[in-house]
């Protein structure tokens, strides 16, 4: 029986492998099929300047429509939603540059990257050269609700990126903004004064001698030095109220006639004899240790440094120059050396762009970098939910004072549905560092790109501030270098004579 059992399984299974091998033939099984799509995306962004997750519990951000904790990195997320929301595996290769020319000498040198985040003038150079990859029209349909980016962008600054152009293309037709913010002075307000920290004069001031800091690349320097030197032009009442005020000061802030470059120079050469250091990251630190009492600085990164000095028990305050401020923007842009044509790639990167600018990862981003994003929410209240979760004044507070960011959630700049109750310190502090008020805006510019012609000639007034300061050198160095000089052409003609005299007595000595 066991046996007959065993020979009938014997001949189904004989007769199954036959069935089995006649239909692949017949019908070919291809084991691709049901595998989901792969696409690699490289992305290259600014040192710091993403959640990168791992949040402890007691960080939990509880707002009124939601609740936000990054738990693991918003790179981790976003592959994740990518093949939730697209059935497509993204594999992300995450790279990080420390500023703008890093990144350009990295794409000079042959790296290859599809999305990059760097800083408008970089992205208005890489419009001009030709190497960016336009945003697709589906990216800016706001009927696809998974476009957070066009459905969120706060109006005001749509308008500015839409209203800006390159070679009479929009910035909006290339680069999708990330974050944005104004750069002012950091102050330790027990040491400085605020009339004194609300000039780009501070930075040559002679009561801080050592004691304030610049920064270390030549487009925030030279737009420092010319807020100095042009001062009494910029703050002068017809200056002020004339009717083309805000297109007059773009133009006087990125002047580069040779009387200003070279004024630009002499004041830099001073600001070098004044200053602690010229610095990319490390004036944070020196504001809170109080190696220095005042530190030119992105408003993003001055949101940290008064973070960190309150930890210590130490107040810092933060302060726009009153001739003007530059309004910066990050924003991400696909490069032709990555994407190219390649339609896979570019879906995945405006997916990332759009990830990003969800809500609640927009709240994860600005709580992990400290920067302000682009992105108001829309429809969704959460972002200023947030803003009033970080600087709203608890309900028991002696005194407030109505804060409006309606120019910017809304772009109705005297409207009353987006107000913030602060503390009346918070309007020289983390607030104004990070959503600064209308008037600030007001005297806000961008800084343009300048053409090769222009930045050889900024470079190289670049290079003689940072490799030798004039200014530096004291009278007694010129008198010895004069004197050192005096001696070597001495010993250079006594030598000549010394050597044409032995060579007249060895030729007499051959004679004779």
């Amino acid at each position: 029986m066991i046996k007959l059992y065993m020979r009938r399984i014997s001949l189904f299974t004989a007769a199954f492998l036959v069935v089995s091998l006649f239909s692949s033939f017949i019908f070919p099984v291809y084991a691709s099929s049901s595998e989901p799509e792969h696409v690699k995306l490289r992305i290259c962004n600014w040192e710091e300047y993403i959640d990168i997750g791992g949040w402890d519990e007691d960080e939990l951000i509880e707002l009124d429509d939601g609740e936000v904790i990054g738990e693991n990195s918003m790179i981790e997320d976003f592959e994740e939603w990518y093949y939730e929301t697209y059935g497509i595996i993204a594999d992300v290769e995450y790279s990080t540059f420390g500023t703008n020319e890093d990144l350009y000498n990295m794409l000079t040198l042959g790296d290859v990257y599809d999305l990059v985040c760097p800083s408008e003038y970089m992205n208005m150079k890489l419009i001009t050269e030709d190497r960016l990859v336009p945003l697709s029209e589906e990216f800016f349909d706001e009927s696809n609700e998974n476009n957070y980016y066009i459905r969120g962008i706060s109006p005001y600054i749509r308008n500015i990126l839409d209203g800006q152009e390159i070679n009479g293309q929009a910035w909006s037709e290339y680069m999708a903004g990330y974050m944005w913010g104004i750069t002012g002075i950091v102050y330790n307000p027990e040491m400085v004064s605020e009339e004194d920290a609300s000039t780009w004069t501070i930075l040559t001031n002679p009561e801080y001698r050592h004691k304030v800091t610049i920064k270390d690349n030549v487009r925030d320097a030279y737009f420092a030095a010319v807020g100095a030197i042009k001062r009494d032009l910029l703050l002068s009442e017809d200056f002020k109220n004339d009717p083309d005020y805000s297109v007059k000061l773009e133009a006087e802030m990125n002047d580069t006639t040779p009387e200003t470059i070279q004024a630009a120079q002499d004041y830099l050469q001073r600001v070098r004899d004044n200053a602690y250091s010229f610095e990319t990251d490390s004036g944070k630190a020196d504001m809170v240790t109080g190696k220095v009492l005042a530190n030119y600085q992105w408003s993003g990164d001055a949101v940290y440094s008064m973070d960190q000095a309150e930890e210590d028990d130490l107040i810092l305050n933060f302060a726009v120059p009153e001739e003007s401020t530059n309004i910066y923007f990050d924003g991400w842009v696909m490069l032709k050396s990555g994407i190219g044509t390649d339609k896979a790639k570019q879906h995945a990167a405006e997916a990332f762009i759009n990830f990003v600018s969800r809500p609640d990862n927009v709240v994860r981003n600005m709580y992990f970098v400290g920067y302000t994003s682009v992105i108001s929410g829309g429809d969704d209240p959460l972002i200023f939910e947030y803003a009033d979760w970080c600087y709203g004044a608890e309900e028991d507070a002696e005194e407030t004072v109505d804060y409006s960011l309606d120019y910017f959630f809304s772009e109705d700049k005297d409207g009353e549905e987006y107000i913030i109750s602060a503390e009346p310190e918070q309007l020289d502090r983390q607030l104004a560092a990070q959503y600064p008020s209308i008037d600030m805006m007001e005297r806000s510019s961008i800084m343009t790109y300048f053409n090769e012609e222009k930045n050889e000639v900024i470079n190289n007034m670049w290079i003689k501030v940072r490799c030798y300061n004039i200014y530096n050198t004291p009278v007694w160095a010129w008198i010895a270098g004069i004197a050192a000089a005096v001696v070597l052409i001495y010993l250079f003609i006594h030598g000549r004579r010394t050597k044409k005299y032995y060579k007249y007595k060895n030729d007499q000595k051959l004679i004779q």
